[in-house]
Formats: structure tokens, C-alpha cells, sequence
């Protein structure tokens, strides 16, 4: 029943993703992120 085993290189992927995103936040890069959806949003909706 090799087809219910999961594979490796899925978690390997993922704990790559996961590490990536926790270097992100620490380095303060959420909140600049954040910065522009806002800076992008206003623009659409015409208030900013």
C-alpha cells in the first residue's frame, strides 16, 4: 500500500516553505507586506 504513504519531497517542500515564511516575519518583512496590500487597495478604491 505504497500509494497511502505520503511522499517526502512534499514535506520536505513544505518545511522549506514553512522556514522561509518564519525568516520573513522575523526580519519585519510582514508588516512592509501588509504596508502595500493597503497602499494597492486604497488606490483601487480611489481614496488613497
Amino acid at each position: 500500500m505504497s500509494f497511502l504513504r505520503p511522499p517526502k519531497i512534499g514535506f520536505l517542500i513544505a518545511a522549506a516553505g514553512l522556514l522561509l515564511m518564519g525568516l520573513g516575519i522575523y526580519r519585519g518583512e510582514m508588516s512592509m507586506v501588509w504596508q502595500k496590500a493597503i497602499n494597492i487597495c486604497m488606490e483601487c478604491i480611489g481614496i488613497g
